[in-house]
């Protein structure tokens, strides 16, 4: 408990979210992961069209799936977040590595977002899924961020 517990004694509930937030968006990002590279069926009948985003040729890069990187990515910000301990050693290189990594997420998950709705004309839900994850943790960043001024 002591890594989410403030020098003040106070639970750091902004941490807390962004370790369960990034969470969810590392098993979403996974579970994609495993449908692409195992040539399995998302579970997303009646609600989405994965596999037509899933399978399309926006669905990777250079033969690694987007959801592989979209992993890798939330690995990274759960280290960011794990280093921000208020009053720690890594508290600045954390919060400031935790922006970094939510804008280009975010950023990438709109331009994803437009890619589904604009030129597959397909939405998977995972993946909007994932872009509020990301979105949320990039808004829940500059909030963090902007604490280290006090």
């Amino acid at each position: 408990m002591t890594a989410t517990v403030s020098p003040a004694g106070r639970v750091d509930k902004g941490r807390i979210t962004a370790l369960l937030l990034a969470l969810v968006g590392l098993l979403d990002s996974a579970y994609l992961a495993y449908v692409k590279l195992a040539n399995q069926l998302a579970s997303c009948s009646g609600i989405g069209d994965c596999e037509t985003v899933n399978s399309s040729r926006f669905s990777e890069i250079g033969g690694v799936p987007i959801a592989l990187l979209g992993a890798a990515g939330y690995v990274l910000i759960l280290a960011s977040v794990a280093v921000d301990r208020p009053g720690g050693p890594w508290e600045d290189a954390g919060r400031y590595s935790f922006f970094g990594l939510t804008l280009i997420g975010t950023l990438y998950s709109l331009y994803l977002t437009y890619i589904e709705v604009f030129v597959l004309r397909a939405v998977c839900p995972f993946c909007v899924a994932s872009a509020v994850v990301m979105i949320a943790l990039f808004v829940l960043s500059i909030g963090r961020l902007r604490a280290l001024g006090d």
